[in-house]
């Protein structure tokens, strides 16, 4: 392990590894960001690890969309109720729906190439970078993990894949709010009971406004733990290159690439 840090001696950095996490410039598609923030507002700057933004439409998105009753909207589209699907919407809340969710969608493609032209500067100035942190109540340090395992476990509770690979702050905030979702969704209840064969009644106990934000949640959760997975898979990778020819390569080695035999 080495002694840098980001002591602001570099104008950019690629990562940063703290107690609570491992934050990386990499190259994203900005049509998946942008899609993720369609999917629901705030996961597209989670992906960017821009968190406070990220929190804040993605509360945005639960408190309006409760209010304007926009998910329950959609329930009574999708089973043919047009004229329910109207009436059930408050306007009041809906108005300030509509912008917020544009901007959401619109910020976080904008900044993805912003970040992305940041990252491709970043990696030609290739500074060294801090890969160890230790604290009082955690320690982080960059090591490969298993893709696959991170499916895993998200597929299980989300956020315990994020847990797996030591992305705390999205991991905390993920599982929280899958507890809220559930509480209010009634699904465990419903799965309880459908268990017991009592479909009608699983169904009835069910809150579908509720319930319309697990299936995205749940989504979120193994995209993100996979691509971060990948990410921090390759970023060890590259430390420990720089570090094994910083340290142990002779400064008179080279490679000679040699001529191609017709």
């Amino acid at each position: 392990m080495n002694n840098y840090t980001n002591d602001n001696t570099a104008r950019r950095y690629k990562a940063h590894v703290s107690t609570l996490g491992t934050t990386q410039l990499h190259l994203r598609n900005p049509y998946i960001i942008a899609w993720w923030s369609a999917a629901f507002p705030g996961f597209g700057h989670l992906l960017l690890s821009k968190y406070l933004r990220g929190y804040a439409l993605f509360l945005w998105e639960v408190v309006v969309n409760i209010n304007a009753h926009v998910n329950l909207s959609m329930i009574y589209s999708f089973q043919g109720n047009i004229d329910m699907a109207k009436d059930v919407l408050n306007t009041r809340w809906l108005l300030m729906y509509i912008p917020v969710y544009i901007f959401g969608i619109w910020d976080s493609y904008r900044t993805t190439i912003d970040m992305n032209r940041v990252y491709l500067l970043a990696e030609r100035e290739d500074h060294r970078f801090n890969s160890f942190a230790l604290g009082a109540v955690e320690i982080n340090y960059l090591d490969k993990r298993n893709p696959v395992l991170s499916i895993i476990w998200s597929l299980f509770i989300p956020g315990l894949g994020q847990l797996y690979i030591h992305r705390l702050l999205t991991a905390l905030f993920v599982i929280g709010w899958l507890v809220i979702f559930y509480y209010y969704s009634h699904v465990q209840e419903a799965v309880s009971l459908l268990v017991l064969g009592k479909v009608k009644e699983a169904t009835s106990v069910l809150k579908p406004e509720w319930l319309l934000f697990i299936p995205s949640h749940y989504g979120f959760a193994l995209y993100d733990s996979y691509i971060n997975t990948v990410e921090n898979n390759k970023l060890f990778e590259k430390e420990l290159r720089a570090h094994l020819q910083e340290n142990y390569q002779s400064t008179g080695f080279k490679i000679l690439k040699g001529q191609k035999v017709m």
